[in-house]
């Protein structure tokens, strides 16, 4: 085999290692609040969230990517081959470090983040400070204060207005049951618009506002009574907790949504860097954005799975169990607010982590039932890991280029 062939293989095990720890660390995002809620089981999480991971991945995923994620980094360090083959190694490694870092301590942090922080990295080694978009990365910093508190003040205030319309009733389970239609549709109107916005086939189908509102709209209120009629029939009344066995369905679904949604928008973090060293190794050369094989999203959806199904529980029991005690209707809050922060950020083209997205949600709904409630020293931990993930990518990436820059080439 050539020395090409060699890289070609390094790239595939690094960008297959970045994928796991997407999975490992990520997949709480999507399903810690309804294991915390006890509305799934851990294993059936797993199944569920490997399953969709790898179907978003394949599906939904880019088949094109940036080169440089979020356009922090100068594309004109990409110019030399040799440079830039060594920096997308060395960024996916880097990044991949981190996070199973963070995942060993059961933190969750943004597998984005830790990309962009891995490129910063091999940036100013390639091509010195001045290759470093400081604007757009100021933007990613505020992103770590703009996404927990908006999540926060979205699953605060709708967990109030389930409190006062629902759960401080007499009979919860036929307040739960006759307001089903408005949860339901409005949870699944995010869940529509964030799919013609936020993924990329919704992107490439190129819908406007006014005809996306209009069909979210319409399919939200058809899918809520649809919703309310299946509740009726299927859920029974259980004691005094009716309201949570409702919300427990509802729940399953946004948990399923964010899994499915996560897959098809965090493959590129893997997936992105792994399209450039294919593409360098067989034509020599790459631009500022690259065509993804889909045999390469579908590699990343299966690395995505790994993680998953082998160290996924670690952070999903931090998010699900440690900030805050988490019930059904409270798991939908977290959901419902980390995916509408999400929508409204990236329409708003503010770059935000559905990681930070949902560790605000959990902190929202915790505060909506006191400052007790919140255990504020894991969220102190936790903050303090969003700090260090761009610089500790950034350093691990440059050591680890100085290492390949010795042995590659």
């Amino acid at each position: 085999m050539s020395a090409n062939d060699y890289i070609l293989i390094i790239g595939y095990i690094f960008g297959f290692y970045m994928a796991w720890n997407i999975g490992a660390n990520d997949v709480a995002n999507s399903m810690a609040s309804a294991v915390g809620a006890k509305a799934i089981t851990i294993r059936q999480a797993v199944f569920i969230a490997g399953i969709l991971n790898v179907l978003g991945a394949t599906f939904i995923g880019s088949h094109v990517t940036n080169t440089i994620r979020k356009g922090i980094v100068s594309t004109e360090i990409l110019s030399d081959p040799h440079l830039a083959l060594i920096g997308a190694l060395s960024a996916l490694l880097a990044a991949a470090l981190w996070v199973s870092f963070a995942t060993w301590k059961s933190l969750p942090v943004s597998t984005t983040h830790s990309i962009v922080g891995a490129m910063i990295g091999f940036g100013i080694m390639a091509g010195g400070f001045s290759v470093i978009n400081w604007i757009k990365l100021g933007a990613v910093v505020l992103s770590w204060i703009i996404s927990p508190v908006f999540s926060l003040v979205i699953a605060y205030c709708m967990f109030k207005i389930i409190i006062r319309l629902i759960l401080c009733k007499k009979d919860t389970y036929i307040h739960a049951l006759k307001l089903s239609p408005f949860f339901i549709g409005i949870a699944f109107f995010v869940v529509v618009l964030s799919f013609l916005f936020k993924t990329p086939l919704g992107k490439k189908l190129s819908i406007e506002m006014p005809a996306a509102l209009l069909i979210s709209l319409i399919l939200a209120a058809l899918v809520g009574f649809a919703g309310m009629k299946l509740l009726g029939k299927f859920v029974k009344k259980i004691n005094s907790d009716g309201a949570e066995e409702i919300f427990r369905r509802i729940q399953i679904g946004t948990s399923c949504y964010v899994a499915l949604a996560q897959g098809a928008n965090d493959v590129a973090n893997a997936i992105g860097p792994l399209a450039v060293i294919y593409f360098l190794v067989n034509e020599g050369n790459v631009g500022a954005t690259v065509p993804v094989p889909v045999f390469l999203l579908m590699f990343g959806g299966v690395g995505i799975a790994f993680g998953v199904s082998m160290a996924g529980y670690r952070v999903m029991d931090t998010l699900g169990t440690k900030i805050t005690t988490l019930t059904n209707t409270r798991g939908f809050c977290v959901d419902f607010a980390a995916a509408t922060t999400v929508l409204i950020a990236s329409k708003l083209g503010l770059p935000v982590s559905t990681t930070h997205a949902a560790v605000g949600g959990v902190i929202g709904v915790g505060l909506a039932r006191g400052l007790e409630a919140v255990n504020f020293r894991i969220i102190f931990k936790i903050m303090i890991y969003w700090v260090l993930t761009l610089p500790a990518s950034a350093v691990t990436s440059m050591i680890i280029f100085k290492i390949l820059q010795l042995f590659l080439f």
